[in-house]
C-alpha cells in the first residue's frame, strides 16, 4: 500500500492536480480511487526479508500532495511538502524575498558570481507575469550554468590535474573529462546517460571521443607510478573507481565492507568484491590520440618548438640507454615484487587477463627516464656485477645531459595536450578473476565472486553483454545503476540539488544513505523529487527550474523569533537558509565586480601567480609544481580552470575550504577562521582587484561620491546603501585621507590609484581613499555571504 501523506490528513491529491489546488477546485481534493501506485517491478524477487529494507532501499514510489491550507503559497508541487510540515508545527512560511535579493541569490546559485547591476534592474523592473520564469530560463541557458554545476561533479568525481603521491605528475589531458561534464550540463544531458557515459564510455561509443573521455571519471584516482607492487596497484584502483562510485553516484559507503561486513548497512564482503568485479578488466589508455582541433595545433606548435630545441640532447641521451637498454629492462622490471614479476616475466602467448592488465601497467610507468635507475645503480655500485668504468661515464655523461635538458625547461608546452584518457579494456572480453580478500588483503584471496549487485538492495542479476574488445560488464552496471528499479541513484542526485540551493540536503548526509547516516526531514518531498526527476526522463535543468520557480525558494531569509524557537536547525524551512559562498564563488565574483573575470569556456588548465615560496617540486624528474601562465588573461579565468594539483592547492580558495582532491569530497566545509580575512585583507591579488572595481565605478559613475557608494553597493550586494551606511562611507572616506597623510614618509604619499581610470582624478589622495574603501567594502560579511 502506498503511505498516507499528510500528517494526519488522509485525503492526498496526485502532483497533476497542484493548479486546481492552487486555484481552490475542492472538486479535486480527492484522489481517483484507484490510485495507489506499485513499487517498480524487479527482475527474479526476492523473498521478503525478515525485517524490513531501510528506507532508502526501498523503491521510489510516486507521491501524492498533502492537503494545505495556505493553498495559494504552492507554485510547484515541491511547495506543498514543504508547507504541510511547516503548517504541522503551528507556523507560516516566510514572506518573500525582495527581487534584487533573489535574482543575487539565484545567480549565485546557478552561475556561482553574482548578477551585475543592468540584470538586477532588469527584473526587478520586469512587470510581465513570468519574470520569475525568464530569469530562471535565462540562467539555465547560460553556460556559466555548466561551470557551476561541473564544479560540484568534480568535487565528487575526486578531479584534480595532477597524480598525488610524491611525484605528484601532472595529467596533461585529463582537462577534457572536466570539459566533458561542463558540456553535459549545459546540453541538458540526461542524468542516466551521464553516468552511463562516465561508467562505460568506451563501450557504449568506442570510437567517439566526446564519450571515451568521460570515463575520466574512472581515471581520476591517486596514482602512484613508483609502486612496485603492480598487482596490489591494481587493486588500490579497482577500490578507487568501486567507492567512488559507491559515494558519488548511490549515495552508500560501500567501501567500508572492503574489509569485512558492513557494520551498520547490510552490505557483505561479498557484495563489495561483486561490485568490483564490474571493473575487473578495467585498464586507462593516457595517450589516446586528440582530434586535431586550435588546441592541439598549438599544443604540437609549442612541442616543435621543445622537440628541435633539445633534439641532440635527447638522442645523445636516448643512444645511452639504447647502449644498455635490455639490461636496464630487466633490472628495471626485477624491481617489482614477486606475483609482479610472476606476470612480467610470462612468454606473452601464456598470458591471462590478469598479466595483460599487468604489462599494460609496466608499459605506462616505464620510460628511458626509469630506465636510468640501472645506470645510476651499475656506476655508484661498485659491488654491482654491471660496474664497470664504461658505466660510470655513461651515468656521468647521462646526468650531465639531463642538466642541460633543465635548462629548456621553459621551452616545453605549458599547457594542453594532444591526447586524452580513456578507460580500455585491451581489446578483450575475458575479465581477472575476482576474489574476497581476508581484511582486504589482496594477498589472501578467500572465495572468487561474479560481477553482481548488492543483494540487500535488489534480487536482479547483471544482464552482461561481452562485447569483441570488452567485457561488457561496466555497461551492465551503468544500466542497473539508471535503472528505474534502483532505490538510490534519483534519491541520492535530487537530495544533491536540494542541498546545493538550501544548504543542506533532506538527508544531510549527503553521501550516506545508510542506517548511520542522517534520516531525511521530509521523506515524501525527497521521494516525490526523485519519482518526478526519473519521470521526466532524468531532465537535470527540470530539477534545477521546478526548486528556483518554487515558493519555498523564494522566501525571505530574515530572521525569525518565532521560528527559531520552534526549529532551530530550520529543517522545515520555514526561512530561506544564508549560506557562505564557496571559495570559487568568492574569487569568481570578485572578478566579475572588479570587471576582469576572463569569460572563456573550457581549454587547458591555467596558473596564476601564487606565492614564490609555495612553489616547489618533486625529484628531479618531476614536472615543475606551478609554472605560472605567461599570458595575463590566464589570471582571471574562473576559479574551475585553475590547475588542481594535489600536492599543492591554490592558496587563496584553499584558505576558503576548496574541495579536497584527494578524496571524493562529498560537501563543502564551512570553516570561519582569521586567515579568511588576513587573506582578503593582505592579497596583493585581492587588493588589485580592488583598484579596478573602484576604476570601474569612477568610470562608470564619475567622481561623484553619492553616486560612487550607490554603485559601489549596486555591484557587490544588489541593493542601494542605507543613508546611515553612506554616512559612515563618506566619514571613512574623510578620516582615511588624513591618515594617508599621516604616514607620508618624508614628505611623500604611497598612494593606491584605482586602476583602468578614464579621467585623472583631481584629487588623488581622495582617489586613493576610494581605493582603500572599496576594498574594504569588499571584504565586508555581506559580500561574501548569500541571502
Amino acid at each position: 500500500m502506498r503511505k498516507t501523506i499528510g500528517f494526519g490528513l488522509a485525503t492526498l491529491l496526485t502532483t497533476a492536480s497542484i493548479a486546481a489546488l492552487a486555484a481552490g477546485d475542492e472538486k479535486l481534493a480527492s484522489p481517483p480511487a484507484a490510485s495507489v501506485v506499485e513499487a517498480a517491478p524487479q527482475a527474479d524477487a526476492a523473498p521478503k526479508p525478515a525485517s524490513k529494507p531501510l528506507w532508502s532501499w526501498q523503491p521510489v514510489q510516486e507521491q501524492f500532495l498533502p492537503v494545505v491550507a495556505k493553498k495559494e503559497w504552492v507554485r510547484k508541487p515541491l511547495d506543498a511538502f514543504v508547507l504541510s510540515k511547516i503548517e504541522t508545527k503551528g507556523l507560516a512560511p516566510s514572506p518573500e524575498a525582495d527581487r534584487a535579493t533573489f535574482i543575487r541569490r539565484a545567480t549565485l546559485d546557478v552561475w556561482g558570481v553574482i548578477p551585475s547591476p543592468e540584470e538586477v534592474s532588469a527584473f526587478v523592473a520586469d512587470a510581465s507575469p513570468d519574470a520569475y520564469e525568464k530569469l530562471v530560463d535565462r540562467l539555465l541557458a547560460s553556460s556559466r550554468y555548466g561551470e557551476r554545476q561541473a564544479r560540484l561533479w568534480l568535487d565528487l568525481a575526486r578531479y584534480a590535474d595532477s597524480s598525488g603521491f610524491q611525484n605528484d605528475s601532472t595529467r596533461p589531458n585529463l582537462f577534457r573529462y572536466r570539459d566533458y561534464v561542463i558540456n553535459a550540463f549545459n546540453e541538458d544531458k540526461p542524468y542516466s546517460r551521464f553516468i552511463q557515459e562516465q561508467i562505460a564510455g568506451d563501450e557504449i561509443a568506442p570510437n567517439d571521443q566526446k564519450v571515451l573521455v568521460a570515463t575520466g571519471f574512472l581515471a581520476g584516482y591517486p596514482d602512484n607510478s613508483n609502486s612496485r607492487d603492480l598487482v596490489q596497484r591494481k587493486y588500490q584502483i579497482t577500490t578507487d573507481m568501486v567507492d567512488t562510485v559507491g559515494q558519488a553516484v548511490l549515495g552508500t559507503t560501500v567501501g567500508c565492507a572492503r574489509c569485512h561486513n558492513h557494520k551498520t548497512d547490510k552490505f557483505s564482503q561479498k557484495d563489495y568484491y561483486s561490485l568490483q568485479a564490474f571493473f575487473a578488466n578495467t585498464a586507462f589508455d593516457e595517450k589516446a590520440p586528440a582530434v586535431k582541433g586550435e588546441q592541439e595545433e598549438q599544443y604540437l606548435k609549442a612541442q616543435a618548438i621543445y622537440d628541435e630545441a633539445t633534439k641532440d640532447i635527447r638522442d645523445k641521451q636516448k643512444a645511452i640507454i639504447d647502449s644498455v637498454r635490455d639490461a636496464a629492462l630487466k633490472y628495471h622490471k626485477e624491481r617489482y615484487l614477486t606475483d609482479s614479476r610472476d606476470s612480467i616475466f610470462k612468454p606473452k602467448d601464456q598470458w591471462s587477463a590478469l598479466d595483460r592488465w599487468v604489462n599494460h601497467r609496466l608499459e605506462v610507468v616505464t620510460d628511458d627516464v626509469s630506465l636510468s635507475a640501472f645506470l645510476r645503480y651499475a656506476a655508484e655500485d661498485k659491488e654491482a656485477p654491471e660496474h664497470r668504468d664504461e658505466i660510470v661515464k655513461k651515468w656521468e655523461e647521462y646526468q650531465k645531459l639531463t642538466q642541460e635538458l633543465k635548462k629548456f625547461t621553459n621551452k616545453k608546452p605549458a599547457r594542453g595536450s594532444d591526447t586524452f584518457t580513456t578507460a580500455t579494456e585491451l581489446g578483450h572480453s575475458d575479465s581477472p578473476r575476482t576474489f574476497v580478500f581476508f581484511g582486504g588483503n589482496h594477498e589472501r584471496p578467500l572465495d572468487e565472486v561474479q560481477p553482481a549487485f548488492p543483494e540487500a538492495i535488489t534480487s536482479e542479476k547483471p544482464d552482461i553483454k561481452p562485447l569483441e574488445g570488452s567485457s561488457g560488464r561496466r555497461t551492465a552496471l551503468a544500466n542497473w545503476l539508471v535503472s528505474p528499479s534502483n532505490p538510490l541513484t534519483a534519491r541520492v542526485f535530487a537530495n544533491r540539488i536540494w542541498n546545493q540551493y538550501f544548504g543542506k540536503g533532506i538527508v544531510a548526509t549527503v553521501s550516506d544513505f545508510g542506517k548511520a547516516g542522517d534520516k531525511p526531514t521530509n521523506q515524501e518531498l525527497l521521494d516525490y523529487l526523485a519519482y518526478d526527476f526519473v519521470k521526466s526522463g532524468w531532465d537535470v535543468k527540470g530539477l534545477h527550474r521546478q526548486i528556483l520557480l518554487s515558493s519555498t525558494y523564494r522566501q525571505s531569509s530574515n530572521f525569525r523569533e518565532e521560528v527559531a524557537k520552534a526549529d532551530p536547525d530550520n529543517k522545515l524551512l520555514a526561512v530561506f537558509p544564508r549560506k557562505r559562498l564557496e571559495a570559487e564563488e568568492i574569487r569568481d565574483s570578485i572578478l566579475v565586480a572588479s570587471g576582469k573575470l576572463n569569460e572563456q569556456v573550457g581549454g587547458p588548465s591555467v596558473f596564476p601567480p601564487i606565492p614564490a615560496n609555495l612553489t616547489g617540486g618533486g625529484n628531479f624528474n618531476a614536472d615543475p609544481s606551478w609554472t605560472t601562465s605567461k599570458d595575463p588573461k590566464d589570471y582571471t579565468r574562473r576559479s574551475l580552470y585553475i590547475f588542481t594539483r594535489r600536492s599543492l592547492p591554490y592558496p587563496l580558495l584553499e584558505t576558503f575550504d576548496m574541495a579536497n582532491a584527494q578524496q571524493i569530497h562529498s560537501k563543502r566545509d564551512v570553516t570561519t577562521t582569521p586567515l579568511q580575512a588576513l587573506t582578503l585583507v593582505n592579497s596583493d591579488i585581492v587588493f588589485g582587484w580592488s583598484q579596478a572595481l573602484a576604476g570601474r565605478i569612477i568610470n562608470e559613475v564619475g567622481w561623484n561620491e553619492d553616486a560612487q557608494l550607490e554603485r559601489l553597493y549596486q555591484i557587490l550586494f544588489a541593493r542601494q546603501p542605507k543613508e546611515e551606511e553612506k554616512e559612515a562611507l563618506k566619514i571613512f572616506l574623510s578620516q582615511h585621507q588624513k591618515t594617508l597623510v599621516e604616514k607620508a614618509d618624508d614628505g611623500k604619499l604611497a598612494l593606491a590609484v584605482p586602476v583602468g581610470v578614464k579621467v585623472k582624478p583631481d584629487d588623488p589622495l581622495k582617489a586613493s581613499a576610494f581605493v582603500d574603501l572599496v576594498h574594504t567594502v569588499l571584504n565586508s560579511n555581506e559580500f561574501v555571504y548569500r541571502f
